[in-house]
């Protein structure tokens, strides 16, 4: 099973990772802001991951790290 990993420093809420996840389980945070005002990722359930690192390939920030 994977684990993904979000820097919420780094993020800034572009959106890639969630239109790139085949399983559709990245989304952005509504809630909680980071320190530069941007909504963050995060892994909705990560019993779903599959570990592709799609989200991560796409992220122009590198703030997303899967591990297998």
């Amino acid at each position: 099973m994977a684990k993904i990993t979000v820097n919420s420093e780094r993020c800034k809420g572009c959106g890639l990772c969630t239109t790139v996840c085949p399983k559709k389980i990245v989304e952005l945070g509504k809630e909680k802001r980071n320190k530069k005002g941007y909504f963050t990722a995060f892994c909705i359930d990560e019993t779903k991951c599959i570990g592709c690192a799609m989200c991560a390939t796409m992220c122009p920030d590198c703030a997303i790290v899967v591990e297998k």
